[in-house]
């Protein structure tokens, strides 16, 4: 069960290798948003610790931790419709569906190197908070943690899938992925807590599932927040998934008829 999937990654590895400058300029990218918030949080830091009491630290810790979360959030969202776009661009997409691959399986190895890669940004951006900003992970609960993280990936794996069947279909102009990149991480608490917004956008933040994992993961990190804590937060990501992956691999295999019944795989 784990032949074709290695395979993917075995492919992935050796295209990325190829591009060795891409990995310095990767770390150097991460440096930066650090670096950028870091400098936020001297100047601005102090007008919104009234909003961060619950969670008992320091923007600067708050969004570092939410800017690495979030890269997981983009493993689930944009992995699916980049390497199927990808895959359409190098005339490769119909060769690959043509294989006897389940959907499934092939969906769940599209994301599997992005996941990689999403895991070390993770590790330089905890490295640098431990040893470069002097950041506390002492209070975190591991298992709650993991969860969240799991969680997260799922319900945005449904939102990535539905983005691929766009791109599948209309090889461009990709109305999930622009509602989402637009919206997500500004109104769900990626950049600031979500109390600093307006009543109005509060309960708009409510609709995306981003809101309920940053919070979900800042708690259980920072306040070491047990499982029976998050119930709220959990019983959310779970709706969400129950939702959208079933949605989302339903609308897949349409796009998927229709593309193979309009001959466009290999368009682009």
């Amino acid at each position: 069960m784990f032949k074709k999937p290695l395979a993917f990654i075995k492919k992935d590895f050796l295209t990325e290798s190829s591009y060795k400058l891409s990995f310095i300029f990767r770390i150097f990218s991460v440096l930066v948003t650090i670096f950028t918030y870091f400098f936020i949080d001297k100047l601005f830091g102090h007008r919104i610790v009234g909003h961060l009491e619950e969670f008992g630290v320091n923007y600067f810790s708050y969004v570092l931790l939410s800017m690495a979360f979030f890269n997981y959030v983009g493993v689930g969202l944009g992995s699916f419709s980049n390497r199927i776009r990808l895959e359409q661009m190098q005339g490769t997409l119909e060769a690959l569906l043509l294989t006897p691959t389940k959907i499934s399986t092939i969906l769940f190895s599209l994301i599997l190197w992005n996941l990689l890669f999403a895991s070390l940004d993770m590790v330089i951006y905890i490295s640098l908070g431990i040893f470069l900003f002097k950041i506390s992970f002492a209070n975190i609960n591991i298992l709650s943690t993991l969860v969240i993280l799991f969680l997260t990936i799922i319900s945005f794996s449904g939102l990535g899938i539905l983005s691929a069947s766009f791109i599948m279909v209309f090889k461009r102009g990709n109305p999930v992925s622009w509602i989402i990149n637009s919206l997500e991480g500004l109104i769900g608490g990626v950049y600031f807590p979500i109390t600093i917004m307006p009543a109005w956008l509060q309960f708009l933040a409510k609709f995306f599932p981003i809101t309920y994992a940053i919070r979900a993961v800042e708690l259980a990190v920072y306040q070491g927040y047990a499982l029976s804590q998050l119930t709220k937060e959990i019983g959310f990501l779970l709706l969400f998934s129950f939702l959208l992956l079933p949605l989302s691999f339903a609308s897949f295999r349409f796009a998927l008829k229709r593309a193979r019944q309009q001959g466009s795989l290999i368009q682009y």
